[in-house]
């Protein structure tokens, strides 16, 4: 039964349900009270099935929830590789990038991470150490409460990190793809920070392997045919054709020699 009886417990909601997560230090700043004040509150969400505890902090008890980063890794990996050995094959060195959370977008940096004189703009951990051992590359992070199961940063710290620069080109995944070319995720805070990356880059690549066309996520935000290019490993399903028709001249098929026209 919901008994939240405080405007506090319905903001500490908010918040989780904008950002995905939120750390007890956070929480506890925000307030302006002390960590085991806030502890006590989220404890009582918890306990009614608002929230569900986590390391350093809480998230919402997604009913769908996406699968754990290790988990998806492991997901299509030949399909991942191959999309991000064509987009390394778009980019130019020299060039300036913003590569958004997700493992498709990680091995698209994986691709790019012996490339020279690049620029990245992440707020992606896996992103920022594929290129840590390259000193030609130079990489800027957001700051921030760290998703630990995700190893990302997300909600208003990445907008405004996001919208601090502006990058040649902005790469970046998604949770599922609607058969009316809407862009799912599964966090509000996932959303906003891809938006942030397609808003403040010159072209926007959004990079997808196959599975993705009508998985279920929740949260609405952009469209297909707003994305500069679209990076897929082969060709969409049939009862997607239209979405492929509609951007035809962007969309780019991944195989083993490099970028194809679908």
């Amino acid at each position: 039964m919901l008994k939240i009886v405080n405007q506090r417990q319905a903001r500490i909601l908010e918040i989780v349900r904008e950002a995905g997560f939120a750390s007890i230090e956070d929480l506890a700043g925000h307030f302006e009270v002390t960590q085991q004040t806030v502890r006590r509150v989220v404890n009582q969400l918890c306990d009614q099935g608002l929230l569900r505890r986590i390391h350093g902090g809480v998230s919402l008890p997604v009913q769908n929830p996406n699968l754990a980063y290790g988990s998806r890794q492991g997901l299509n990996p030949d399909a991942k590789r191959r999309i991000g050995q064509t987009v390394s094959d778009f980019v130019p060195d020299g060039a300036s990038l913003m590569i958004g959370l997700g493992t498709t977008p990680e091995y698209v940096a994986q691709a790019l991470s012996h490339r020279q004189n690049l620029r990245i703009i992440t707020n992606n951990l896996n992103v920022a150490a594929a290129f840590a051992r390259n000193p030609e590359v130079e990489i800027t992070m957001a700051g921030g409460t760290l998703r630990p199961f995700d190893r990302d940063i997300i909600g208003d710290t990445a907008v405004r990190f996001f919208s601090d620069f502006k990058a040649d080109i902005g790469i970046f995944g998604v949770g599922g793809i609607d058969d009316d070319g809407a862009l799912l995720d599964f966090y509000v805070g996932e959303v906003q920070a891809r938006q942030a990356i397609a808003a403040n880059c010159r072209t926007s690549l959004l990079v997808a392997d196959i599975s993705k066309f009508g998985r279920n996520a929740t949260v609405r935000g952009g469209h297909l045919g707003d994305c500069h290019h679209v990076f897929i490993d082969k060709p969409v399903p049939e009862n997607f054709q239209h979405l492929a028709d509609q951007c035809a001249d962007r969309l780019h098929i991944a195989h083993t020699g490099g970028a194809q026209a679908a």
